[in-house]
């Protein structure tokens, strides 16, 4: 008996039992030329194999125009070659931290609720991109013809909760097979019985997601499921941080002794996460505070998604990773391969003024989308805007006595001018600005998505202004929006914004804008990127974004990747949103030791 297959108590690989050690690590937050080192590193922690979502917005930015669609491909290929077995989650659905939960702006934004049900236009478009994707699954799959890692392909993700449409997760099982995918398929849910009986599909194999207490959520999960394997499919051992807030650790030994629990069980396991990698590009997603029904304030995750785990964001072994090897060593195959070379990493500190600079009227006049006129403001999802920013434009007429001056559904935060000068900041939880306005007057809003909510009931929820702009109790219409995409800041087009010299001294408050310099590397490798003194805003390196920062943090620093850099001149980019600080300088540094 060939091939992958769940039996009544064990996974079976070609008839026999075997037990997955697994950990999860997204092949869209590593460098692909990083790829093979921090495969590399799972396998010397002790696990088998690897897990990875798929972000549907990644590769399907606008509907039927596909963005390196092929990647997901390209890392079963190398996770083969690592000797690893494949878990695939393709969605549509994704969370894990990600903009969205890894569903298109376009598609949330036209069909809001009616996404992740049985929808007819919602489920067309699920099956185009799924035609699109998974023919790489199947070619990939174990036991298939010429051999491949994947062994497992899960059906949406944690839908037990969000939803309970079970004709929905049926279609999505059935569309899943008649793509070609013919290994097993799973769900996975926390071991809650509204999670278990919302989310999971008859016939389909059951697992929960958990960080401790495996006897207890195992008990739950059996009395769904009395037989068939059992198997933690996230296995918490660390989280995530947002950004104001802290930095969120967990002890070593504790997950350590968590996990033995698991393994203890008799259980499978994925760590969740292996190695979380990085939030590049601006794709970091959000959350709601306010307990179980996160409807509460916005809670937008850092860059980062080191998620305290074993590996860290560099790719370095942590105690956790020594403890985590000590544990699965006692349930793997044989001895345990040793640790690959270490990536190098920059070999000096390398500081640099950015001395060109050009307003952020200028940078939206050149790589800004063109300006359109509606009688309210219109959201990101009706101006086609993933990621980045839109100006809105209106006028307060006159003449008035002073009012006060508010934005009705803000989402999430702007930058106000009047008349040409800067009036405050304003978010979700401060949406009035401090200082009342006089009209007549010019009111700019520079609103920025801090990445959509990717959790729970405002999953999908609309960026930009959802209301409008009151002057008093009075709306204020005759709005001109005009759009600045993260994706525009291409080399080539970079090229054509009309530099400066940036302004001297630069204080916070200041000078927002983008500046640009270069950073005269002798010896690439990974490093830290510092911005002393800055408030706000995104970078790239030769051209890569490496995300955003913000001085609010816990994230100090943001990371390089080695491939990034080259020797000589590097370039560097800043968009500054709420003013430089002083000498507008960036620094380069070896990243601090695990």
């Amino acid at each position: 008996m060939t091939g992958f297959t769940v039996g009544d108590e064990d996974f079976l690989r070609d008839g026999r039992p075997v037990r997955l050690l697994s950990g999860a690590l997204h092949y869209f937050r590593v460098h692909e030329e990083q790829w093979d080192h921090r495969l590399a590193m799972l396998r010397a922690m002790g696990l088998n194999c690897v897990e990875t979502y798929v972000p549907w917005n990644l590769h399907e930015p606008e509907p039927g125009r596909y963005d390196d669609a092929d990647a997901l491909g390209r890392f079963l290929d190398a996770a083969h070659a690592a000797g690893l077995m494949a878990i695939v989650r393709p969605g549509p659905y994704i969370c894990a931290e990600w903009e969205n939960g890894g569903l298109p702006h376009w598609l949330t934004g036209r069909l809001g609720r009616r996404v992740r049900t049985e929808d007819a236009e919602y489920l067309g478009h699920v099956e185009r991109w799924f035609t699109r994707l998974l023919p790489q699954v199947a070619e990939r799959q174990y036991g298939s013809r010429g051999g491949g890692p994947v062994i497992m392909v899960q059906v949406e993700n944690e839908y037990g909760s969000y939803g309970s449409d079970q004709v929905y997760l049926r279609h999505l099982a059935d569309l899943l097979r008649g793509c070609g995918v013919t290994v097993p398929l799973f769900t996975s849910d926390g071991p809650e019985d509204h999670m278990l009986t919302g989310g999971s599909v008859p016939g389909v194999l059951a697992t929960a997601n958990f960080g401790s207490g495996a006897r207890e959520a195992f008990g739950t999960l059996r009395r769904h499921r009395p037989e068939g394997p059992l198997m933690c499919m996230e296995f918490w051992c660390g989280w995530f941080d947002h950004w104001g807030g802290d930095h969120v650790v967990r002890d070593p030994r504790d997950a350590a002794a968590a996990l033995r629990d698991v393994l203890e069980c008799g259980a499978s396991v994925n760590i969740y996460m292996a190695h979380g990698g990085t939030n590049f590009a601006g794709w970091a997603g959000a959350n709601r505070g306010g307990g179980a029904r996160h409807m509460g304030e916005l809670l937008p995750d850092v860059t980062s998604y080191d998620y305290d785990a074993p590996i860290d964001e560099q790719g370095r072994p942590t105690e956790k990773f020594w403890l985590f090897r000590e544990v699965l060593a006692r349930y793997g195959d044989g001895p345990l391969p040793e640790l690959p070379p270490a990536p190098a990493a920059l070999g000096a500190p390398v500081r640099a003024e950015l001395p060109r600079w050009a307003p952020l009227e200028e940078v939206l006049d050149t790589l800004g989308d063109e300006e359109s006129e509606a009688p309210v403001p219109p959201t990101f999802e009706e101006l086609g805007v993933d990621r980045g920013l839109v100006r809105y434009r209106m006028r307060v007429p006159g003449p008035r006595q002073p009012y006060p001056l508010s934005v009705d559904g803000l989402r999430d935060r702007a930058v106000v001018y009047v008349d040409g000068v800067r009036a405050g900041v304003l978010s979700e939880g401060h949406a009035e600005l401090d200082a009342p306005v006089a009209g007549p007057a010019e009111v700019e809003l520079w609103v920025e998505s801090l990445g959509r909510v990717n959790y729970g009931p405002r999953t999908g929820e609309p960026k930009g202004i959802a209301g409008g702009v009151l002057h008093e109790r009075q709306y204020l219409h005759g709005v001109r929006a005009q759009g600045l995409r993260l994706a525009a800041f291409e080399a080539s087009a970079v090229d054509k914004v009309p530099f400066r010299a940036a302004p001297a001294g630069a204080a916070p408050g200041g000078a927002a804008g983008l500046y640009g310099g270069t950073l005269d590397v002798a010896q690439p490798g990974d490093a830290s990127l510092e911005l002393p003194g800055w408030i706000r805003g995104f970078v790239w390196v030769n051209g890569f974004c490496l995300g955003r920062y913000w001085s609010a943090g816990p994230q100090g620093t943001l990371y390089v990747p080695g491939p990034v850099l080259r020797e000589g001149a590097n370039e560097v980019w800043v968009l500054e949103l709420e003013g430089a600080g002083a000498g507008a300088a960036v620094c380069l540094r070896p990243p601090a030791p695990a």
